[in-house]
């Protein structure tokens, strides 16, 4: 079942709290009027039965779907980021913040938001029809107010929402950052960096606290918008409620209200905005669900197949005869490098020299197809297109996994055979 479906179980927990307050209405009468209290005690007993099973099922149905949805995510950007051409080169923190703490967030957004939305729609709606049944004119307040809440919350969600976009930046900035530092502590401590890189640290680490209060800012900014109205709409209740059964209205009564129904009318208002708070309280995990799908939107599920893929050449290619980089320029928003040209014959050596910065990583990987290349040809010396699986990759520290040296030398192909691995 899907999480959002499964948001439909709230329904129970509504209907749980009308029979609780009915009890409770029918069981004050009753001691008024000296009768039995047994049957409004079952009452009682029911409504606690039903909103405690309307937990269980939420969590039951809603957790798996989630998780099934973030399993999709997770399993797309791993390929992307292990295997696919990216769209610029990703630090080791800013990968892992994409795969594990953005691919969470989807997931917690799937299992608390996405039923609570559903809970926000059609639980107000329900409680104030039941409401209704008892005094038509307590429910018509309580719809007055609904419609101001909801306008608030979107504009409240509206800010909410772009402050979640820059947290999530700014926690995958400072991954990458903290990771990278890290790998490198020797060199640091070689050229006495360390003031300067704990600067670095610390201006990344003020850059998240801020935009962090940024998101609780609107998180409590929700939740005062969502009290103010409930509070309100409560208290209108209470007031009509009090003053009709004392006759004291400065109007005609509009419609004949008796103890029980306005009890239970005022019992059930609080109900009314239960959903809503529910919301209020889940809706950090749509901020950050939210953000974390837009800042995976490049690894989305699907995005592997669109891929493009070298068109099949009519004749077999010739064995590889040289590499040739034509015009290559990698751009990204802060950075520009190219246009770089580059023959590379079938055997010897070409080291590619410049200072630290200017890109030579950035360009092998280029040439790997570890990242995409906006403009620029890289072929063989015949003008075929280079294929991925010619070109062996060793960075500056190489990869291996502990294990046997099949299981290092298959890691990018694991079903290949024992006759594939002794080739290689």
């Amino acid at each position: 079942m899907k999480p959002k479906r499964a948001g439909q179980f709230w329904a129970l927990d509504i209907l749980g709290a009308a029979l609780f307050s009915w009890g409770i209405s029918g069981g004050v009468e009753a001691l008024v009027a000296g009768t039995a209290l047994s049957a409004w005690l079952v009452c009682l007993a029911g409504g606690a039965l039903l909103r405690a099973s309307s937990v269980l099922f939420v969590h039951h149905f809603a957790m798996p779907g989630a998780q099934i949805g973030a399993n999709l995510w997770r399993r797309a950007a791993m390929l992307r980021l292990l295997g696919g051409r990216l769209p610029a080169p990703v630090s080791a923190g800013t990968s892992a913040a994409l795969a594990i703490d953005h691919v969470q967030a989807i997931a917690e957004h799937g299992a608390r938001f996405q039923p609570a939305r559903v809970s926000a729609v059609i639980g107000p709606l329900l409680a104030i029809g039941l409401i209704a049944l008892a005094s038509w004119f307590s429910a018509l307040i309580l719809l007055a107010t609904l419609l101001p809440f909801v306008v608030g919350m979107i504009f409240a969600g509206t800010a909410a929402r772009r402050a979640s976009e820059r947290q999530l930046d700014a926690l995958a900035a400072l991954s990458g950052l903290f990771v990278d530092r890290v790998r490198h502590l020797p060199l640091i401590r070689h050229f006495g960096a360390q003031a300067r890189i704990a600067r670095q640290v610390e201006v990344a680490t003020h850059g998240v606290a801020t935009r962090t209060v940024a998101v609780l800012r609107a998180a409590f900014l929700s939740s005062a918008v969502l009290e103010f109205f409930a509070a309100i709409a409560v208290a209108l209740v209470a007031i009509y409620c009090g003053f009709a059964l004392l006759g004291l209205l400065p109007f005609t009564p509009p419609e004949p209200l008796t103890l029980g129904r306005a009890f239970f009318a005022l019992a059930m208002a609080p109900e009314v905005y239960l959903p809503m708070r529910r919301l209020a309280a889940a809706y950090h995990e749509k901020q950050m669900g939210e953000a974390a799908e837009s800042a995976l939107a490049e690894y989305a599920p699907g995005q592997e197949e669109t891929e493009e893929t070298p068109s099949t050449p009519t004749t077999a290619p010739s064995p590889f005869d040289g590499l040739v980089v034509e015009g290559l320029i990698l751009t990204w928003p802060t950075v520009c490098i190219g246009p770089v040209d580059l023959r590379l014959p079938r055997t010897g050596i070409v080291a590619l020299s410049g200072p630290s910065g200017s890109g030579k990583t950035s360009t092998l990987a280029a040439i790997a197809g570890q990242i995409e290349v906006p403009s620029g040809r890289i072929t063989t010396f015949a003008g075929h297109p280079l294929d991925r699986a010619d070109v062996a990759w060793a960075a500056q520290r190489p990869l291996l996994l502990p294990g046997s040296l099949r299981r290092n030398l298959a890691l990018a192909a694991p079903e290949a055979c024992d006759a594939a691995v002794l080739v290689a």
